[in-house]
């Protein structure tokens, strides 16, 4: 097949640009102020909702796609927060509302939680994706498509 005739198929590697806002307009991020998204198409490296309206569109194309929550990262889950107790983090460490905090699970896997409150003697993290419970709104160019080395 030659590679202008080439649409976005499982097991392609595509390169995209993108703009992402959420409802009522805030922007949230954008391949102009950095690299596109490069991936493996059909490997869930990118959001399912994304990677669904990838399917068959060219270098070139592009098109708008609003994702819903339960196909881009989730609904909030109001279980997924802890309070960990103030002197299991380093003195040294800024525990300011919305701060990352990068950290490992019980199996030894990364995981990055949010600060969601300071207390008197514990932090509440959240462990929501940032962008959990939002409905988004993707404006997408593929810029290339080729397949894996």
């Amino acid at each position: 097949m030659a590679k202008e005739n080439l649409t976005v198929t499982d097991g392609l590697l595509v390169s995209l640009d993108y703009v992402l806002h959420l409802d009522g307009g805030t922007l949230v991020a954008s391949s102009d102020d950095r690299a596109g998204l490069e991936f493996v198409q059909g490997q869930g490296q990118i959001i399912s909702g994304l990677e669904q309206a990838l399917y068959g569109m060219a270098v070139g194309d592009e098109k708008s796609v609003v994702i819903a929550p339960a196909d881009g990262y989730g609904e909030r889950d109001s279980e997924a927060f802890r309070v960990i107790a103030s002197e299991e983090f380093p003195p040294e460490m800024a525990l300011k509302r919305g701060a990352a905090i990068h950290m490992r699970d019980e199996e030894g896997r990364a995981v990055v939680a949010f600060v969601a409150d300071v207390r008197p003697g514990g932090v509440l993290l959240d462990f929501n994706h940032p962008l959990a419970g939002q409905t988004l709104h993707f404006h997408v160019r593929v810029s290339a498509l080729q397949t894996p080395a």
